[in-house]
């Protein structure tokens, strides 16, 4: 048995156990493997603590009651593991800077995309295609072309954003020597809620121009303003990005002492990147803050 094969044991017993008392060192027990052994593969891996996991897949089980029952907040607490409302409530506001009675108030899950239950296809991913720590960097202000639509991302359980990018991207890629006064070299895409208390999203996809110009018929400007950003690196093929995304979200963002700062995700696409080759590579950044 493979260190993946014996790392996704331990993920399947912790799903089974979410909602009871679980010591680390069973689950490394059920892995097969010794406890310091078991955690210290599961780091190198994942790059979060066993612990760490744990806490956010009963986390992610919460918000996904939060926002699809109408169960009272301790029996949520309860069935996610935490011992008391109290104790659910502090490490909620930690993890997602609302309380969890705000959160259901907001009625959205925009921008807190549901940990995954780890399988051995995204074990991989983590390990060969995306970069695990971000460049944290500041973002100047970019002037934008572009063509939008609207769509549902991987937070939503409508989830299309699959079907809605490629024919966008498409037909804007056709139309890209109509724009004029055009930085070549890299193409964005603009991600950002359609509104404030709605899973739903805009989505841009774009080049910079050097001024303002005449926006092409069907297009139009925009600009992004500068700040802060985290900024990953995904490798591989285009349709794999939601597991990168997943990890950013639900892994280092929870992990990282920063949060997001409500501007819009910002695609890079240069030379690059190729929509169907392995060896593809894509640049995506979450606008951060303190």
């Amino acid at each position: 048995m493979t260190y993946f094969d014996r790392v996704q044991r331990g993920i399947d017993f912790i799903e089974q156990r979410l909602a009871v008392d679980l010591e680390t060192a069973d689950v490394a027990r059920e892995a097969g493997i010794s406890h310091w052994h078991f955690q210290r593969i599961f780091k190198a891996l994942t790059n979060e603590t066993l612990k760490t996991y744990i806490r956010s897949r009963r986390l992610a089980v919460a918000l996904e009651m939060l926002l699809s029952t109408e169960r009272r907040i301790i029996e949520i607490a309860l069935e996610a593991g935490f011992q008391s409302q109290e104790s659910f409530t502090r490490v909620f506001k930690l993890a997602f800077g609302v309380t969890p009675a705000a959160y259901r108030r907001r009625g959205t899950s925009h921008q807190f995309v549901r940990k995954p239950s780890f399988d051995g296809e995204y074990l991989r991913h983590l390990q060969t295609d995306v970069s695990l720590e971000p460049e944290l960097y500041e973002q100047p202000e970019l002037l934008l072309v572009g063509m939008q639509t609207h769509c549902f991302g991987i937070e939503s359980h409508k989830n299309n954003i699959a079907r809605k990018l490629p024919p966008l991207w498409a037909a804007f890629l056709q139309r890209l020597d109509e724009v004029p006064e055009s930085v070549a070299g890299q193409c964005y895409g603009i991600v950002c809620p359609r509104h404030e208390s709605a899973d739903e999203l805009v989505y841009l996809a774009a080049i910079a121009v050097r001024r303002e110009v005449a926006v092409p018929p069907g297009m139009l400007l925009r600009r992004v303003p500068g700040g802060r950003y985290a900024r990953f690196t995904h490798r591989g093929r285009v349709e794999r990005v939601d597991q990168t995304v997943n990890y950013i979200y639900g892994n280092w963002l929870a992990r990282s002492g920063l949060r997001h700062s409500d501007a819009a995700d910002i695609e890079f696409y240069g030379a690059d990147y190729h929509p169907t080759a392995e060896s593809s590579v894509i640049r995506y950044a979450i606008p951060v803050e303190e």
